[in-house]
């Protein structure tokens, strides 16, 4: 994959993001500095560095596609009240999954990736969201 101006900026955009934004979040943020650029460009963009295993797509409950460009194992939560999505990083829950899909013998499906996400509520939204491992 060749490295152009608008996708190391587009690519730029999203790592520097905490929010697993959507397309149109990292559209307007690369218009800012790069004018020109157009949304089906972000698009594009987007959908090749997925198809490349730049970054992961993150199915949302709210139907819309995010990006992670956090490529190391990780679950997310959401939270139903604000639409954020926080990283989970737990590798012992990411093991027990694993494991377990592997006793089961899954015929006729190869599992290429696990990806958990906890549903929920921010209590205090004053504060950072917080995990003991």
């Amino acid at each position: 994959m060749k490295a152009t101006h608008q996708r190391i900026v587009i690519f730029k955009a999203l790592a520097d993001s905490t929010l697993h934004p959507t397309i149109d979040w990292l559209f307007e943020r690369v218009k800012e500095s790069y004018p020109s650029i157009s949304l089906a460009t972000v698009y594009k963009t987007m959908e090749t560095f997925v198809e490349h295993g730049v970054v992961k797509r993150v199915k949302c409950e709210d139907g819309k596609n995010r990006f992670d460009a956090n490529m190391e194992p990780h679950n997310h939560m959401y939270c139903e009240s604000t639409g954020r999505i926080f990283d989970f990083k737990d590798m012992d829950l990411q093991t027990l999954v694993e494991e377990y899909l592997s006793s089961k013998q899954l015929e006729n499906f190869e599992v290429s990736e696990v990806q958990l996400q906890i549903n929920g509520r921010v209590l205090d939204p004053d504060k950072p969201v917080q995990y003991k491992i």
